[in-house]
C-alpha cells in the first residue's frame, strides 16, 4: 500500500505536518519504507491547493494520506479519487505509517 504523509521537511523522523494542502513536502512510503519525497508545488499561492495536491498524489498511486488536518475541499477531493485519509498528530511520519499499516 502506498501511504503519503504530509511533512515540513521531507524527513521520515519529522513530525506529521498540521496541514495537508499547503504542506511543504509529502513523503511516500511503500511497505513501510520511504520510496519518494515530493516538494509541494501548491504550498504557496492562490486557492485550489487541495484539488491539485490530490491529483498529484493520485497520479503517484497513493491509497492513504496521513496529515494533521483535512479541510472540507481536501476531503471532497480525496473521496472523489478514492484515497483514504487519516488524522495523526504528535507522531513522526515513520511512526504514523507504522501505526496505519
Amino acid at each position: 500500500m502506498k501511504i503519503t504523509v504530509s511533512s515540513e521537511d521531507g524527513k521520515e523522523d519529522s513530525p506529521v505536518c498540521p496541514v495537508t494542502g499547503r504542506a511543504p513536502h509529502y513523503i511516500i512510503f511503500e511497505d513501510g519504507e520511504v520510496s519518494k519525497v515530493m516538494k509541494n508545488p501548491f504550498a504557496v499561492g492562490g486557492g485550489g491547493a487541495s484539488f491539485g495536491v490530490v491529483q498529484m498524489l493520485s497520479n503517484e498511486g497513493v491509497e492513504l494520506i496521513i496529515s494533521g488536518k483535512f479541510g472540507p475541499n481536501m476531503v471532497t477531493a480525496l473521496e472523489e479519487k478514492g484515497i483514504k485519509h487519516k488524522v495523526v498528530e504528535g507522531k513522526s511520519a515513520k511512526q504514523a505509517v507504522q501505526e496505519a499499516a
